[in-house]
């Protein structure tokens, strides 16, 4: 595998950071600030560039490349592989409801024959990532790897964008599937956080709504718990998420973090899913925690000699670190090494196995990295 890193100017225009000169990229991932996004003028040179690949970006929070954290601007990586087919796909959801469908559609525009792992990007605003997880799972053969995340908007929640071969749109959802024998994709997942307060059961919920908690209000109980924060919901509930889990499994937990609040339903609203019956607990980090916990993520994924890696992190933890947010990419890069290129975004969900169970969740607030090498 051979790898280059670009980044580009307000006009535009792309700069070589590292790698090979003369490289010819089958894919070429990028990543940017929605307002660097939103006139296509970035991907419309990456096509120029690289006329042979395939062009899949989405907006962000933030962007990763190499062990730094950029906001405002648009990185890229260039993937030429020695013998990885590289096939893509994308669908447009109109609202959240269609997310399970079109999590099928997807994963069918994908031949399934050698198919080894699917890398998605999302809207971050108009889908349900557990749904989509669930209609993904639904065509792909278990086998299958999954991994990816939701694209971001800063710490607005109000547009995102994704590009598939085109320009970036809101409203879309792509995958990128890796082929053949020689691919090696590995995946870690790890928060961080640590919780506090009672447990409580969630004792009414539809999909990805919270209404209740042990019978009480949900938004009403979240307020009485942040205090002087509570005037910034919903971004004040992005520095406490909450964890969920099977009333039996406690080793099943993922963490939900909150992308809109209802005061007239006294109901709040989560990227994923947040089932009736199970039991929520909030959650807080701090910097040291957050970063021990991208370090066991990366631990997860680095088997087998990667070349690259993709950190999919949450805007949360990115909001809560503040001027010490490299700290957890530093993290990461400490556990690969100079030799593993680095990229990624902050996003508004991250996909990727449960790091217990194995399943492919949707997380919130959580470091997921996802490792490329190809066998010689």
């Amino acid at each position: 595998m051979r790898i280059a890193q670009y980044s580009c100017d307000h006009h535009g225009g792309w700069t070589r950071l590292s790698g090979q000169t003369d490289i010819r990229p089958q894919l070429v991932l990028y990543f940017g600030a929605p307002e660097a996004m939103r006139d296509g003028a970035a991907s419309r040179e990456l096509h120029k560039m690289f006329e042979a690949a395939h062009v899949v970006g989405c907006s962000t929070g933030g962007e990763i490349v190499g062990r730094e954290v950029l906001d405002g601007g648009v990185i890229a990586t260039a993937l030429e592989f020695a013998d990885t087919p590289v096939r893509v796909a994308s669908v447009r959801v109109g609202s959240i409801s269609d997310s399970a469908a079109a999590g099928e559609a997807l994963a069918r525009q994908l031949p399934l024959s050698d198919l080894r792992h699917v890398f998605v990007l999302s809207d971050g605003t108009m889908v349900n990532g557990s749904t989509l997880i669930n209609g993904l799972r639904r065509v792909l053969p278990a086998a299958v790897g999954i991994s990816g995340g939701l694209a971001g908007d800063g710490p607005r929640f109000e547009k995102t964008y994704v590009d598939v071969d085109v320009s970036p749109e809101p409203g879309v959802i792509a995958a990128v599937g890796f082929y053949g024998s020689r691919i090696v994709a590995n995946t870690g997942s790890v928060g961080g956080w640590q919780p506090f307060g009672p447990e409580r059961v969630i004792t009414r919920a539809r999909e990805n709504v919270l209404f209740e908690l042990d019978g009480r209000p949900a938004l009403q109980l979240y307020r009485d718990y942040l205090g002087d924060e509570a005037e910034r919901l919903p971004s004040s509930a992005l520095l406490f998420p909450l964890t969920v889990r099977p009333p039996a499994d406690k080793d099943a937990a993922v963490v939900r973090t909150i992308v809109g609040i209802d005061d007239a339903e006294q109901s709040m609203i989560f990227a994923g899913d947040i089932p009736q019956g199970h039991v929520g607990r909030l959650m807080r980090g701090g910097h040291l925690e957050l970063a021990a916990g991208a370090a066991a993520a990366a631990a997860a994924a680095n088997v087998k000699s990667p070349s690259f890696a993709i950190l999919v992190s949450c805007i949360g933890r990115k909001l809560l670190l503040g001027q010490r947010v490299a700290d957890e990419i530093e993290a990461v890069g400490d556990v690969f090494g100079p030799d593993v290129a680095l990229s990624g975004f902050y996003s508004y969900g991250e996909i990727a196995p449960h790091r217990v169970t194995g399943d492919c969740q949707l997380h919130n607030q959580t470091m997921t990295v996802t490792s490329f090498g190809e066998r010689a």
